[in-house]
């Protein structure tokens, strides 16, 4: 086929996507994995802060300046990431940025130095903070439109169930084996993650295999292609090796379509990045547990998180056969299509040009917000008021569920009406979610010792009830805008 000729098989009417099923789903889980370490990373660190601090004799003031800085990398490497992603693959950012974190984890185990802990905290966080918005890039690449709710869903759970997880682990390591086994345990992990990488994961972007019909360069191939002989259907596309350019990913922040849903999502992260920080040395201070006991507080955030990624409704259909409806957001892309009279491509996946993808993916976001907004509030008087500690971890659990549906719902919506540049849509969300939450944090903390828990949370609660305008106007004018947008590219 000759460069003159060639399309994308999509627009020749083939299907959206030509990885089976198994494939998928060996992918997917592969990416929730790689998801599960940038916060994995962060939560069990913060047992162990004290404990460094003491060895390295610095305050805790400066040993926060390290969580700082992690969070900051976080919001920066995914732009510059993304772009090379598009360019040269998935695979080998991949293999790239785990090959960075495990170096850089066993640089960690091994220094006894402030400066080198700062600098290698933040080289670790740049192994680990693409691996959301590289994700979210694959599910766009291999899941058409209809069915990417479900894929986002399982893709997440790791990332949403590392905050419960995190701390314990490092609560336990800390206590019997000292911190710097800490980031020997997460060398370790990532050294098994690279290998399975290597092994098993599927080059996907659209760039490079379109939908999955052309092989890769046979140096992208993993595991699973070499002992199938390296089938080639068509020739390779050839790898664009090029800078990083952010503009674009800038550009998508502050169009109108986009800006509003990233801002209640980075509101939602911020409300999420404050409580899970304020956790631990809140409930041991008002209820006197230990750091282990504190750690376990943040499990039912976690498992809330999880149940929220994939919440499965499995009613009886009227020939008996048990029907499984995955995530809330596929179910609102069926109800959407029908009350518009459109039909659902399940082979090459529907045009969002011509779909209202924004009333669809925004139909129940309300429930979510108003649930996490209200429970926000009510978490911070029931700390005030010292009530049983049941009835925070209670409240924690609503809240998990409801910040981590905004998220999911969020983020799908995001990548959806970005279709060529899922990456970069993905990581217009990390940047802004992480500097704001970043900035937030700081000024929350200020208001936390000003006001005390119950204020502090009312207004952070009055924050996440003021998204709801956000997420309104871009449902009732989003398809509008994206027509208009579409009409005046062809005129010029």
């Amino acid at each position: 086929m000759s460069a003159n000729s060639r399309k994308s098989n999509v627009e020749q009417g083939a299907a959206y996507s030509t990885f089976t099923r198994p494939q998928a789903i060996l992918t997917v889980c592969l990416v929730a994995l790689a998801g599960f370490f940038s916060p994995f990373t962060a939560f069990t660190y913060f047992p162990s802060l004290h404990s460094i601090s003491k060895d390295f004799h610095v305050s805790l003031e400066l040993m926060n300046v390290t969580v700082t800085v992690y969070l900051v990398v976080q919001g920066i490497v995914p732009p510059l990431l993304g772009d090379i992603s598009d360019g040269i693959g998935r695979r080998p950012v991949y293999l790239s940025i785990f090959t960075l974190y495990c170096a850089a984890s066993i640089g960690l185990a091994l220094q006894r130095d402030y400066a080198a802990l700062l600098v290698l905290r933040m080289i670790q966080s740049a192994g680990s903070s693409a691996t959301i918005a590289l994700g979210y890039g694959v599910i766009g690449d291999i899941a058409a439109p209809h069915e990417r709710g479900k894929y986002v869903g399982l893709s997440v759970m790791g990332f949403n169930s590392a905050p419960a997880l995190g701390p314990v682990v490092g609560g336990l390591i800390t206590d019997r084996a000292g911190w710097p086994w800490i980031f020997v345990f997460l060398a370790t992990a990532s050294a098994t993650l690279l290998i399975l990488l290597a092994l098993f994961f599927y080059e996907t972007a659209r760039s490079i295999v379109d939908n999955g019909s052309i092989p890769p360069q046979r140096f992208n191939w993993n595991i699973l292609q070499f002992l199938q002989k390296g089938r080639r259907d068509e020739p390779p596309k050839p790898v664009r090796l090029r800078a990083p350019n952010v503009v674009p990913c800038l550009k998508l922040i502050f169009h109108k379509n986009t800006l509003p849903v990233l801002l209640a999502n980075a509101t939602f992260y911020m409300t999420y990045s404050f409580l899970q920080a304020t956790t631990a040395p809140l409930l041991q201070q008002l209820y006197g547990l230990s750091p282990l006991q504190a750690g376990l507080c943040y499990l039912p955030y976690g498992v809330a998180g999880a149940v929220a990624s994939v919440r499965i409704e499995s009613p009886l259909s009227e020939n008996i056969k048990l029907t499984t409806y995955w995530l809330i957001t596929d179910r609102d892309y069926r109800i959407t299509a029908k009350q518009h009279n459109l039909s659902i491509d399940r082979l090459r996946g529907d045009n969002i040009l011509h779909f209202p993808i924004e009333k669809a993916r925004l139909r129940s976001v309300w429930i979510y917000v108003t649930l996490g907004s209200t429970c926000v509030i009510g978490y911070g008087w029931s700390l005030t008021a010292r009530t049983h500690l049941a009835v925070p971890l209670i409240l924690q659990f609503v809240i998990g569920f409801a910040v981590t549906g905004v998220f999911n719902i969020s983020n799908t919506l995001i990548v959806d009406v970005q279709p060529d540049r899922p990456v970069t849509a993905s990581a217009s969300v990390s940047i802004t979610r992480c500097i704001i939450a970043a900035g937030g944090v700081v000024v929350v903390q200020v208001v936390m010792n000003a006001l005390g828990s119950g204020w502090t949370f009312t207004l952070i609660g009055g924050l996440c009830w003021a998204t709801l305008p956000m997420y309104w106007i871009v449902r009732a004018n989003g398809w509008e805008w994206r027509k208009r947008k579409a009409e005046q590219s062809v005129t010029d």
